[in-house]
């Protein structure tokens, strides 16, 4: 009986998951599309692939590590917090999911984050800024937000879905500095036009931006799988709500210097951590907006019946 509560609790909107799908299945058909080409032309990138998958095993299995090290997070026991423990227990015990290590990030910065490559081998960490501005019910939101990640194996999602972008990203450079030093055999370039390196280069530019767009539209959509998901499984939207636009509202308060330090760790984070003015992650943004998040969480509200604040 758990399992299935868990599983009718954790499940997300169709026309959501249908998106998701379709982005996945471009993403595929980015990688077919760039293997049929490369196989033409001859192009042995054996060496790209290996040391790119190899980047990308290390993050899919030390995720966890890697983004408590940057945020300077800790395990804590139940001793050290009670209440944040007590939280997580809740919404595992809702969720029929394993319990997750649990850890505090010592800043002023209000967010929060899951990562791990399963529900086994996963941590979900709240910093000190957030649980002094939240109360309980809304902390409980964002937490199932949290664990939804988990549960539906984002991690995994992501680190297949990026894969394409950091291979062209690499074979980029390879081709710039090999032409750039006359790596590439150019012999039949004078009858064929362009050189080689310069032709693999602006392929792989066009590849890279491609997966890179994709890739964001398909965390965007992540983001409100896991905002509806975790609404599902308290029955509270409007908590999460709540805490969405007072963590949003208290991110303008923070030093414009820890913000930038912290967007590197947008992909994981409850909101982004975004500094004013230009910036990459403004302008592909790895979440989708606060006013698209609200408004989802407000039609929730209303199919379960209550009051939308």
């Amino acid at each position: 009986m758990a399992t299935n509560a868990g599983s009718r609790r954790f499940r997300s909107d169709p026309g959501l998951v249908a998106r998701m799908t379709f982005t996945m299945f471009l993403i595929g058909a980015l990688y077919v599309a760039v293997i049929a080409a490369l196989i033409a032309s001859h192009v042995s990138i054996g060496f790209v692939v290996v040391l790119a998958g190899g980047l990308l095993l290390a993050q899919y299995f030390f995720s966890d590590k890697i983004a408590l090290f940057g945020m300077g997070g800790r395990i804590v026991s139940p001793e050290e917090a009670p209440e944040l423990h007590g939280i997580v227990d809740r919404l595992c015990a809702l969720a029929d999911m394993p319990k997750p290590k649990v850890a505090i990030a010592d800043t002023d910065m209000p967010n929060a984050f899951a990562t791990g490559r399963n529900p086994k081998h996963a941590v979900v960490c709240a910093t000190t800024g957030i649980m002094r501005r939240l109360d309980t019910e809304e902390l409980e939101g964002v937490l199932s937000h949290e664990l939804s990640h988990v549960a539906h194996r984002d991690v995994a999602v992501m680190t297949f879905a990026s894969f394409l972008g950091v291979c062209a990203g690499m074979i980029t450079r390879f081709a710039y500095y090999s032409g750039l030093f006359g790596g590439f055999d150019d012999r039949d370039d004078r009858d064929n036009g362009a050189p080689a390196w310069i032709v693999i280069m602006l392929v792989s530019i066009l590849v890279y931006i491609v997966s890179f767009i994709l890739t964001r539209t398909l965390s965007r959509y992540r983001e409100l799988s896991a905002d509806r998901s975790g609404a599902l499984l308290t029955g509270r939207p409007s908590a999460l709500a709540s805490a969405l636009v007072k963590v949003t509202g208290d991110m303008s308060r923070i030093p414009t210097r820890d913000l930038r330090s912290a967007e590197a760790f947008n992909a994981f984070f409850f909101t982004p951590a975004l500094a004013n003015g230009f910036s990459i992650s403004s302008l592909f943004s790895t979440h989708p907006s606060l006013e698209k998040r609200l408004a989802q969480l407000a039609k929730i509200s209303t199919e379960l019946g209550q009051p939308v604040a």
